[in-house]
């Protein structure tokens, strides 16, 4: 089988080893990485502040690069619902201003190609146990666009509960969201840091070593929370976990 992965510019330009941790996790379950070089931004951050016609280049860039490829894997949730949920309703509102049909025909087109990465692993793959070695006790929180949005449910825990050496420990309001938001964050910094901190606290309560989530953007507002509060918890993506072995562990 052979995948086009999709990195998103989060984990691109801030956290490169979530990107090379699935790379090395799908190989290692003998699947074949594309690594379509035409990928760029979703648009999430345009489309969430407003600027629907501005997301749609972005769109077309996306749709193109990704052309031909029948599964897109992505190790992000927000991002994954960016395409799933919102391209067809972008290429909708552009049939209904007048403008042609092109724009949804490329949206409908990609949108069931997309599979967050816990999805693909378990509803295509078919596995929970991929072979993972973490000896450490985790928590996880579940971001709201995976929770809410593409309602992942239980994969992303499956994955966890099957890793050797792992002690999953629950999350105290997991369902709450971090506060983080993509631009609600910027547009709204104190209500942000107030939620994030309300996670945090949670987190810290489990005694947990490390704190879990599928979605860079979010990890990254809660890790600057728990920098600043000097916290014994770091924060990491599933994917770095799930590509952890006892024979190349984590750096």
């Amino acid at each position: 089988m052979r995948v086009a992965l999709f990195v998103t510019c989060v984990n691109d330009a801030l956290y490169p080893r979530t990107g090379i941790a699935v790379v090395r996790l799908l190989e290692r379950l003998g699947v074949d990485v594309d690594f379509p070089a035409g990928q760029s931004c979703c648009g999430q951050p345009q489309y969430n502040t407003g600027y629907r016609h501005e997301t749609e280049p972005l769109l077309r860039r996306t749709a193109e690069a990704f052309a031909g490829h029948a599964f897109v894997v992505t190790p992000s949730g927000s991002c994954a619902a960016m395409i799933r949920e919102h391209y067809p309703r972008i290429g909708r509102k552009a049939v209904g201003e007048g403008r042609g049909s092109a724009l949804a025909a490329l949206a409908e087109d990609l949108a069931p190609r997309v599979y967050e990465l816990t999805e693909f692993l378990v509803d295509v793959l078919g596995v929970t146990d991929v072979g993972a070695y973490f000896p450490h006790t985790v928590t996880y929180h579940p971001s709201c666009h995976g929770l809410r949005g593409l309602v992942l449910g239980d994969r992303p825990r499956r994955l966890l509960a099957a890793v050797k050496g792992l002690d999953l420990v629950e999350l105290p309001g997991a369902e709450e969201c971090c506060g983080f938001g993509g631009t609600f964050a910027v547009k709204n910094p104190d209500v942000s840091t107030a939620m994030g901190a309300d996670k945090i606290a949670s987190a810290a309560a489990t005694g947990a070593e490390v704190l879990c989530g599928a979605d860079n953007s979010c990890l990254a507002h809660l890790d600057g929370l728990l920098r600043r509060a000097d916290a014994p918890l770091r924060t990491l993506h599933l994917a770095e976990i799930l590509a952890a072995t006892e024979e190349e562990p984590l750096p």
